[in-house]
């Protein structure tokens, strides 16, 4: 049987933000890891786990050492019941990125990749993972329901990884996992792996089908695929696919040449465009966030595209004219309004309004983060407020909770007006 080799060490794009209480001038990076759960047969009845946990540079903190830059941190994945009663198994284990240069460790291009195993009843389990930067003391964990398949009913397939890169090595293939499943779909064939397990051999027919985030189906292909007893290792490519910025499902289904299905497979996937930031997953609404640096004219045109594919390629066309190095993918222009777009939903959002729209989100996408924020939450005499000071600007802004609700106002004596309204990178 041919081996698999897994790359840790590798390159994808990450999204980084700030923390509301600390952004200055230069916002403080928040971590965001990408996580994915597979399930594969094992020697006995139970099931493999493979948990891959993908950590970008630019998310933790590096330190000058006499090797260049370093960075090390803790991750610790712990299992538990559904209902997280109980814990069934942990494992705790420590990496180290070691870089040349400072410029490596701010690129969003860089990542490190990790992964471990469990051996676990077939089930549903939720697993929290946690990051402990070991420099800025900073620690950040996520949640998730995973549902562990049961593969010891024959013929069966495992879950489905999605493939970054791929080469073969004599009698090996070396695969990178793309564990962020962001697919650059206007460049690169939408890449996968999986296992059949069978005990008898035969031929076995494949179905690849893509759904929209409405269920609609847009592609489907039928492969027919030759199968031994045990183990079978399946890789496919689909590079036909004409797909719109935005979040999709690839579903692969097994079953005989009468249509008789054995087993299902479902992979979710976010599809963008080169040039396009990672964290763009929503075309109409990325649209709809142009105004704080697009006029209505071009919005407008932008919209009258005679569908959502002419309204993407007017989309990035926008944003490439803004580009300062049209002849490099990166655009630092688009990667950080969308950055800002990102901050503000996530810190200044209330109960009736998404943070992008509301005054702190407005000055923040438009000026970028203060280099000074005077914070007054419980003033006796005064709703809440706080001062944002830009020193370059020689120019302050009040925002005052008139609601208590934290949905802050600009102030009319501190509005944001003629050349300031302006997207300033």
């Amino acid at each position: 049987m041919k081996k698999i080799i897994l790359v840790y060490f590798i390159l994808f794009t990450g999204s980084i933000f700030a923390q509301p209480e600390n952004f200055t001038r230069t916002p403080e990076k928040k971590v965001k890891y990408y996580q994915d759960f597979l399930s594969f047969k094992s020697d006995n009845n139970k099931t493999r786990l493979d948990v891959f946990i993908q950590v970008p540079y630019n998310a933790v903190q590096f330190i000058k050492t006499g090797k260049g830059f370093e960075a090390a941190y803790t991750l610790t994945v712990s299992v538990y019941d559904e209902n997280k009663k109980n814990l069934i198994t942990e494992k705790v284990w420590n990496e180290k990125i070691v870089a040349m240069s400072f410029e490596l460790t701010t690129s969003p291009e860089n990542f490190n990749l990790s992964n471990r195993s469990f051996e676990l009843t077939p089930g549903v389990y939720t697993i929290v993972t946690d990051l402990l930067d070991k420099d800025s003391k900073n620690e950040y964990n996520s949640e998730n329901k995973v549902t562990v398949k049961d593969l010891n009913s024959l013929p069966s397939m495992s879950d489905v990884m999605l493939i970054s890169k791929k080469t073969q090595v004599e009698n090996n293939s070396k695969i990178i996992p793309n564990v962020s499943r962001i697919v650059v779909t206007d460049r690169d064939p939408l890449s996968t792996f999986y296992e059949i397990y069978s005990d008898t051999s035969g031929s076995f027919l494949v179905d690849y089908e893509v759904y929209d985030d409405k269920e609609n189906s847009l592609y489907k292909l039928t492969k027919m695929v030759e199968i031994k007893k045990g183990s079978n290792q399946i890789f496919n490519n689909l590079d036909s696919l004409t797909l719109n910025i935005g979040k999709y499902l690839l579903k692969i289904t097994l079953k005989d040449s009468t249509s008789k299905v054995f087993d299902t497979s479902v992979k979710a996937f976010n599809s963008r465009w080169v040039g396009v930031p990672a964290s763009l997953t929503d075309l109409d609404k990325a649209i709809d966030q142009l105004i704080y640096i697009a006029n209505k004219e071009e919005i407008d045109f932008i919209e009258a595209g005679d569908n959502r594919l002419e309204k993407a390629k007017r989309f990035v066309a926008f944003w490439k004219n803004l580009d300062p190095n049209p002849a490099d993918e990166y655009n630092p222009v688009f990667n950080e309004y969308f950055s800002r777009v990102a901050y503000a939903n996530d810190n200044f959002s209330t109960y009736s309004l998404e943070g992008w729209r509301s005054d702190r989100g407005m000055v923040l996408i438009i000026l970028g983060a203060p280099d000074n924020i005077d914070r007054h939450p419980f003033e006796y005499y005064s709703k809440p407020y706080e001062v944002w000071q830009y020193y370059n600007l020689n120019r302050q802004f009040m925002f005052i909770d008139y609601t208590g609700f934290g949905d802050y106002r600009l102030s009319p004596d501190t509005p944001l007006y003629g050349d300031l309204y302006r997207f300033r990178y």
